[in-house]
């Protein structure tokens, strides 16, 4: 009794004293840096199988954001996702989980592309989503850093950045900006294009990621507090970007009637339209005399030039002469200036895909080259190599060569802005026509291969973005939808119907003056990328030395 007597009134061990101390007298022992997970962290027993699913889930809700689906306000959470996903992992598991949002991106994204085959599809597809591998690994690293949101808003531009413009001059579908044509994020373009878009959807997407996770492991006031002001700057990100577009001092020109032709073509949808090319050519021919006896009917005002989609000829008026009597009788119809796209070949067999100038009087004048050509599609890259394993790229017959001008040409008085079909999707064709005086940007194009798979939805909102960025109206002329006039707010005054002929006038307000983002060309974006890639130096060397 004596000895359970002494047991109890004796002091407590040292260790005991250790445990029962409260939290503030222990401020010798080091505390580790705030960061989102620390590395190596699991989510339990299920630890795989969140990730995955995070992964996944933000491929796909970044494809809904996207069009046809529209669904814009999720692009924030896509970017938030694969942080999560990757968020704590090593180098390895961070590389496969990105690969794997990049697929659940990717593969359904660019489904249009199995009109060349499904191999065809798969292989570009698979190509687009490896981009997604390296970003995840640079997004396990700079998320360990204190202001972590903001480096790895920068990880997307990089990846965006590098994605369009490497191997073949590059394929930028799919920029978390490209979702974003007409919504509170889209006015950032018009300070630094479609980088600056993309790093604001990102950054909102990391602080809604950070104040999620502060609240749910907060326990003290301020640290509610913290993920409040989170919260408070995500919504800052999206309002400035609803006042950005105030920041450019532009001028209104002398309104103008624009006229749009869609002659439409047989068999939508196919590979190729190729051999029925005097039916395209006088189908868009037709339109244009359609259009001038509506005109004089009084259906529609007197245009002052009209515009013909991409391939509208593809039979060279300069060589055949039936083509060119087609075209100047089309032109002496209307009276006006017309923008016709055609195909010019050369004496070696390739070809222009060209924007040219015909003028009812004068005939052929200016004439604008696509400058980025679709790989496999106008040509064929290493042809005596491909072509051996694929024998469906001899359907490509002879191989376009890209132009090297920028596609300011006058019409009827009016500068245009000239970008044909997948020149929008790259910053500098419309921003170098618009730079050379270009007031309203002009999109030729023909997706007839891709009617009703919505593809002409994704390429109709990059051409509002581009509104967005350069202060303009924007014209798509299509051969068989969708064409399209657009606001200089990224809003659309009118669509047509997809594979049906269709005739329009539009008055236009051409712009004068550049915005501050064509001014900036890509400064912007290496500056964003600059920064992400200065984030993922300074995660390494403190990795490194915590070794």
């Amino acid at each position: 009794m004596v000895a359970e007597h002494r047991e109890r009134g004796a002091a407590p061990a040292v260790d005991e004293i250790s445990r029962q101390a409260p939290p503030q007298e222990r401020t010798d022992a080091p505390r580790p840096p705030r960061t989102l997970l620390p590395l190596g962290h699991r989510w339990g027993r299920l630890d795989l199988l969140w990730r995955v699913l995070a992964a996944v889930g933000a491929g796909l809700v970044q494809l809904l954001s996207l069009p046809p689906y529209g669904l814009w306000w999720l692009g924030p959470a896509g970017a938030a996702l694969l942080a999560l996903a990757v968020a704590g992992a090593r180098m390895r598991r961070a590389a496969w989980l990105g690969l794997l949002s990049g697929a659940s991106l990717m593969v359904p994204l660019v489904r249009w592309q199995d009109v060349f085959g499904i191999d065809v599809w798969l292989v570009i597809a698979a190509a687009e989503a490896v981009y997604f591998a390296p970003m995840a690994m640079g997004l396990a690293l700079v998320v360990r850093l204190p202001g972590w949101p903001v480096w790895t808003a920068a990880l997307w531009v990089v990846q965006e950045a590098v994605r369009a413009r490497w191997p073949m001059g590059g394929f930028p579908w799919g920029k978390l900006a490209f979702a974003q044509p007409d919504t509170p994020f889209s006015g950032y373009a018009s300070l630094g294009s479609s980088a600056l878009v993309t790093f604001a959807v990102a950054l909102v997407g990391g602080l809604l990621l950070w104040a999620a996770l502060r609240a749910a492991r907060s326990r003290t006031a301020r640290e509610r507090a913290a993920a409040a002001l989170a919260l408070a700057c995500g919504g800052a990100v999206v309002a400035g970007g609803a006042l950005a577009p105030s920041l450019n001092n532009l001028e209104e020109g002398e309104a103008v009637a624009v006229g749009m032709v869609q002659g439409n073509v047989p068999g939508v949808g196919q590979m190729s339209v190729a051999g029925e090319r005097m039916q395209v050519l006088n189908n868009h021919a037709d339109g244009v005399h359609l259009l001038a006896d509506l005109v004089r009917e009084g259906e529609y005002p007197r245009p002052d030039l009209v515009l013909l989609p991409e391939n509208a000829s593809d039979i060279d008026p300069f060589r055949d002469p039936e083509a060119h009597e087609i075209i100047s009788a089309a032109a002496e119809d209307a009276g006006v200036p017309l923008l016709w796209g055609m195909s010019r070949y050369n004496d070696d067999g390739t070809r222009y895909v060209s924007s040219v100038v015909w003028d009812p009087e004068t005939g052929p004048g200016e004439m604008y080259d696509k400058r980025f050509l679709v790989p496999f599609g106008e040509y064929v890259p290493y042809r005596d190599f491909f072509t051996r394993f694929v024998a469906r790229l001899q359907q490509v017959s002879s191989d376009a060569i890209p132009g090297d001008e920028p596609g300011a040409l006058d019409v009827g008085g009016t500068t245009l802005a000239v970008a044909i079909c997948f020149d929008v999707a790259f910053d500098e064709p419309v921003r170098e026509s618009v730079a050379e005086g270009g007031g309203i940007v002009v999109v030729p194009t023909n997706n007839a291969n891709y009617n009703f798979t919505g593809q002409s939805d994704q390429q109709l909102a990059i051409t509002r973005l581009r509104a967005v960025e350069h202060g303009r109206p924007a014209v798509v002329v299509s051969t068989s939808g969708i064409s399209a006039v657009v606001s200089p707010d990224g809003t659309v005054d009118y669509r047509s119907p997809e594979a049906e002929p269709d005739v329009h006038v539009a008055e236009l307000t051409p712009m004068e003056g550049t915005t501050l983002a064509t001014r900036a060309g890509a400064a912007p974006e290496a500056a964003l990328s600059a920064l992400g890639l200065a984030a993922v130096l300074v995660a390494l060397r403190r990795s490194r030395s915590r070794v």
